[in-house]
């Protein structure tokens, strides 16, 4: 199980993001486009975790490609799969699988929170708006650093 996740999320160009999903053995890139929450959906999926859910998904659309995170839960553990597919729509068996791992549900959560958390700090959420094209995820990211908060045994941030 890896405890070493870093999620980043670059801002290309406007309405476009680059997500990098990385551990020391394995890397993965994706790319956002703001017709869809992508973001929001993200951090909305890990809270559901937190909250109980077995099973959650988001979802990057890049026109037309899209790329799906798929989030197994089972105690503290998560499995998690990043598909990239040609067609948002499409099934999960025509995606190609660019990383796949198990992780704790707590270093899953604190990799999401630090990299909206970054990404904060690096743009600003107005500069964050301009870039991206839609408002900073901030009450989203806030719902999931308190649900994390509620889920950690010593309530520490």
């Amino acid at each position: 199980m890896s405890s070493d996740l870093r999620i980043t999320w670059a801002l290309a160009r406007h309405g476009w993001a680059d997500c990098t999903v990385e551990t020391s053995t394995a890397k993965a890139e994706l790319t956002a486009s703001y017709i869809s929450s992508a973001p929001e959906d993200l951090l909305i999926a890990v809270a559901r975790l937190l909250a109980g859910e077995s099973e959650t998904r988001a979802q990057f659309e890049a026109e037309p490609t899209a790329f799906r995170w798929i989030f197994y839960r089972q105690g503290d553990t998560v499995w998690l799969r990043l598909l990239e597919l040609r067609h948002s729509g499409d099934h999960d068996s025509a995606g190609a699988e660019l990383w796949s791992g198990a992780l704790s549900l707590d270093t899953l959560a604190r990799a999401v929170i630090r990299c909206f958390d970054e990404a904060a700090t690096a743009y600003g959420e107005s500069s964050y708006r301009s870039k991206w094209g839609e408002h900073f995820p901030r009450d989203e990211l806030e719902a999931l650093r308190r649900t994390w908060r509620g889920h950690r045994p010593d309530g520490r941030p």
